[in-house]
């Protein structure tokens, strides 16, 4: 072999050979399989050998066709919506409905159960950390807000009141400071303050305004002279209101350098009371509950609300104690109860200290709704030490709640009953 400029060299013959040499099993194998591509689905003709690559039957076929058949189920179970038939829809629908219902069935029954386990009288004081203390409201607001909104002038005005309900002879303090955003005290001079009737209390205005004095001098009810803690002392029955009962407010005047406005306080004022708290509290074990009897002096008959607060040994805050009941004229018992459960579940270190007992009437009609007692602030009583398997853990019983537990059964109850019958792919009742 030559090419057009000469001989090929003999080298380059054998590198020729060799792929030449290679290539055949390629074609080989290569033809092969186009054949048996193109007789795969060919019948072999009659006496022909079967191919030994055919698949051998498996004895445990039969076997595997259930649990494949329930994969197939449960996969057009799950398929998205858009692939089942309405009928199938209809059915997923009814039942995440019956599912939804059932939950929140179970949720509301639960719900209820838990937050009736003790008596509304008779509550851990973790449940109203608002009640554990006396009202002495403490607000903070611009002096000046038009100033603040402007970025003109930062000045807070603080305003604070030792308590809100006000009975005969009772006295009650109001403080006034100046201070800006971080705090620091401000000048600060009350320029005016005048007590009188709320305004919005039918025939108001019937009796005029009474002065109020505000002092930085020490003196007259003021903590700390030259603190720039301004203080005012009023006492109704003293100042002009000793026959009156209502709501009683008291506009004073702010000045602080070139900034002035107004505020005010409330306090609910009852010149005489309907009941008075009477004697020494009388304490009982029974029914598994720590039983505490306030004796009272009734003067006007009617539905008395009081309420105490109870401490364990540690003077930490444990239970909020009330009465919701009538009292008829006369000597009469006020009892509020320490639960059993709620002992055996809050586990408070003996002996309890009840403390800051308030009362009032409750009026059916007429603003405001309340005649009060006068309080019994600090402790009361103190009881005696108990261990915690004096005291019963059952949950608490009554009519009521029976009756709404049963319901909320039912519901539950009705919801499974759907539920199942959708998952059997029942009809409806």
């Amino acid at each position: 072999m030559t090419r057009e400029d000469g001989p090929i060299p003999s080298a380059s013959r054998l590198r020729h050979g060799r792929w030449l040499l290679a290539l055949v099993p390629l074609v080989l194998v290569g033809g092969a399989f186009f054949w048996w591509q193109g007789s795969e689905g060919a019948v072999a003709p009659e006496g022909a050998p079967k191919p030994t690559s055919a698949p051998v039957s498996d004895p445990r076929e039969g076997a595997r066709a259930p649990a494949e058949r329930s994969s197939a189920a449960m996969a057009a179970e799950s398929a998205p919506p858009s692939l089942l038939s309405p009928e199938a829809r209809e059915r997923e629908a009814r039942r995440e409905l019956w599912q939804k219902r059932l939950e929140r069935a179970k949720r509301s029954l639960e719900s209820y159960v838990a937050a009736t386990r003790y008596p509304p009288e008779s509550r851990p004081g973790r449940e109203h950390p608002d009640q554990l203390e006396l009202a002495e409201p403490e607000r903070t607001r611009p002096l000046s807000p038009k100033a603040a909104e402007d970025g003109t002038s930062d000045v807070q005005l603080r305003l604070k009141q030792d308590k809100v309900f006000v009975v005969g002879d009772e006295t009650v303090l109001f403080t006034v400071a100046c201070e800006d955003s971080r705090r620091a005290p401000r000048p600060c001079e009350v320029v005016s303050a005048l007590a009188h009737e709320a305004d919005h209390l039918a025939d108001a205005g019937g009796m005029p305004g009474v002065p109020v004095m505000f002092v930085d001098s020490g003196q007259g009810g003021d903590a700390v002279a030259g603190d720039g803690m301004l203080t005012g002392r009023f006492q109704p029955s003293k100042q002009g209101f000793a026959m009156f009962s209502g709501t009683l407010r008291v506009v004073i005047r702010v000045r602080s350098g070139s900034l002035e406005d107004s505020a005010f306080f409330d306090v609910l004022y009852t010149s005489a009371p309907p009941a008075t708290f009477t004697g020494r509290v009388r304490e009982v074990l029974e029914g598994g509950s720590l039983d505490l009897y306030l004796p009272v002096q009734v003067r006007k008959a009617g539905r008395y609300v009081v309420s105490g607060r109870l401490d364990d040994e540690g003077g930490v805050p444990f239970a909020v104690l009330s009465f919701n009941e009538e009292l008829q004229e006369g000597s009469q018992e006020v009892k509020l109860n320490v639960f059993g459960k709620v002992i055996r579940d809050d586990k408070p270190t003996f002996p309890l200290t009840l403390r800051d007992v308030d009362g009032f009437l409750l009026k059916e009609m007429g603003d405001p709704d309340r005649e009060l007692m006068v309080t019994l602030r600090g402790p009361v009583h103190t009881t005696r030490e108990y261990s915690l398997e004096q005291f019963s853990d059952a949950e608490w019983r009554s009519p009521e709640r029976d009756l709404y537990t049963r319901e909320l059964e039912k519901d539950v109850t009705e919801a499974q009953k759907q539920l199942d019958a959708a998952l059997a792919d029942k009809p409806e009742p």
